[in-house]
């Protein structure tokens, strides 16, 4: 099987991303806050990642078994899965191999292996923008929220687990994600069936109500 070969002007822009990812993690290393943020990456990269996401949010739904929240929550569980397979998808054509000093990591199944866009910025910045745009929360959470978002980008490249690169166009993928679910949100009706179909429950006033 013939390796694939790189066009050259694509080449010279992946030589230029490893180079400054590589200025920013040598940087980095000089100042105490970005220090900490590396010291914290671990916790980071768990606090957003997909098999994490994933089994929580089920739980919340059934833990927070509230009708009014189903939309919501069905819609952003979907973004999720969008999420994962978009990503899954870029992966495994673009076949990008991780940045020189990444440790392996037990999580890192099939595409996840490689490198571009990064899965945890396209969540983190989905997350954000659905919470900030879809369905807004209060206004003094947003900006943990906002920091959790932009500690757990940069602390991918600290980890050196992805490049600037595949940073920035895993930002732009989760707003991407956003919008693309604001054009396909799913109706009340549709959650509650949903809901309906995954936990056997009936509600009140649906067609199978019993």
């Amino acid at each position: 099987m013939n390796k694939r070969k790189v066009p050259s002007f694509l080449q010279l822009i992946l030589s230029f991303d490893k180079s400054i990812t590589n200025n920013i993690c040598t940087l980095a290393n000089k100042f105490s806050v970005t220090r900490s943020i590396k010291e914290n990456a671990k916790f980071l990269e768990y606090s957003c990642h997909g098999l994490v996401w994933l089994p929580a949010w089920l739980i919340f739904i059934w833990v927070c078994w509230m009708p009014s929240l189903f939309q919501m929550q069905v819609n952003f569980f979907i973004g999720l899965i969008m999420d994962i397979i978009f990503v899954a998808v870029i992966k495994s054509f673009t076949r990008r191999r991780r940045p020189v000093g990444n440790k392996a990591d037990n999580l890192s199944l099939g595409p996840d292996k490689f490198s571009f866009p990064s899965g945890h910025v396209s969540r983190a910045f989905y997350i954000l923008y659905f919470f900030t745009r879809l369905y807004p929360i209060n206004k003094i959470f947003v900006p943990p929220l906002l920091a959790w978002c932009f500690m757990v980008s940069f602390s991918r490249i600290l980890l050196r687990r992805h490049h600037l690169l595949d940073v920035i166009v895993g930002s732009l993928l989760g707003i991407l994600e956003g919008i693309l679910l604001s054009l396909i949100w799913f109706s009340e009706s549709f959650t509650f069936n949903v809901i309906e179909w995954i936990t056997d429950e009936k509600f009140e006033g649906s067609e199978y109500h019993i």
